[in-house]
């Protein structure tokens, strides 16, 4: 067996382990993401009412998808938050089966933390337009 055959196969454990860590990240933050979106999405599509009637009432679209987008972004953060610390406290737990990647990579940190942000934002942004969208005089004979 040659010295490049031996470094080889001494990699592959390392390089299998790195491969499956990362699949489980992917298969996670895509988890989350459906997750994350499924219900924010679901909490506009609950107060539509109140949207029809804050529209009758003289409320402005925009304050509307406004309000959405914050409530939405406030509990993203407070979840990225959490999750930060979280992640932090964990990494030593799985820094020696890290395989050219420092525990505390702070790109990756931010990377994940922007998508949560921006999946955050459409779950939110989404259905606030479609509640905007509703006619408040249909809303009001629904009740």
């Amino acid at each position: 067996m040659t010295l490049a055959d031996h470094l080889e196969d001494r990699q592959a454990e390392n390089r299998l382990r790195t491969v499956l860590i990362t699949l489980f990240a992917v298969a996670a933050v895509v988890l989350v993401s459906i997750g994350l979106y499924g219900t924010i999405s679901y909490l506009g599509r609950t107060r539509r009412r109140e949207v029809g009637l804050r529209l009758a009432l003289g409320a402005m679209p925009r304050q509307i998808v406004n309000r959405f987008l914050l409530q939405g972004l406030r509990v993203t953060l407070i979840g990225c938050a959490i999750g930060f610390a979280v992640g932090v406290a964990v990494t030593r737990l799985v820094a020696d089966m890290l395989y050219g990647v420092s525990a505390f990579d702070p790109v990756t940190y931010a990377a994940v933390l922007l998508l949560m942000a921006a999946v955050a934002f459409s779950a939110s942004l989404f259905p606030a337009v479609r509640a905007v969208r509703v006619d408040p005089t249909q809303m009001l004979r629904e009740e």
